[in-house]
């Protein structure tokens, strides 16, 4: 991948949107970046959710948790859409960090299950979720080009 001239880290519960050569970046540790780019227009964003599930509590996502989710989800793609009004060729790919054994591997489910029906809603072409457990994962992702690297 070629160097672009800026870099964005986006922590979690956090959203950026781009509508020029930029690097999205984030570290996911029992997270998902759901990345949404258009294939014409070369704008996009990153959206990095956090899969936390409380000590001694249900391992299940609440409805609150579930809302602030979607919330942010459907912020992020109404930013995309007021940044490049003319995007119509969407498409997200979803990329998990769970750490083994961990107890937030249902509220991830969860999460990824409610992302999945959001973008079939807007009409956008959902790639397979790409999981990973272990170590944490580095992710870089370009909008411009609809590039994805996974670390």
């Amino acid at each position: 991948m070629a160097a672009s001239s800026r870099e964005i880290q986006v922590g979690t519960d956090q959203f950026e949107v781009v509508t020029d050569d930029v690097l999205l970046r984030a570290q996911l540790n029992s997270a998902i970046a759901v990345c949404v780019f258009d294939t014409v227009d070369e704008a996009g964003a990153l959206l990095h959710l956090r899969c936390v599930a409380r000590a001694g509590a249900n391992p299940e996502s609440t409805d609150t948790t579930l809302a602030t989710e979607l919330l942010l989800l459907d912020r992020c793609v109404e930013s995309l859409r007021a940044a490049a009004p003319q995007a119509r060729a969407l498409k997200a790919r979803i990329v998990v960090h769970i750490p083994a054994q961990s107890t937030a591997r249902v509220a991830c489910d969860n999460m990824l299950t409610l992302v999945g029906h959001f973008m079939e809603d807007i009409g956008a072409e959902l790639a397979p979720v790409d999981l990973g457990t272990g170590k944490p994962r580095d992710i870089i992702f370009r909008p411009c080009m609809g590039s994805l690297q996974v670390r």
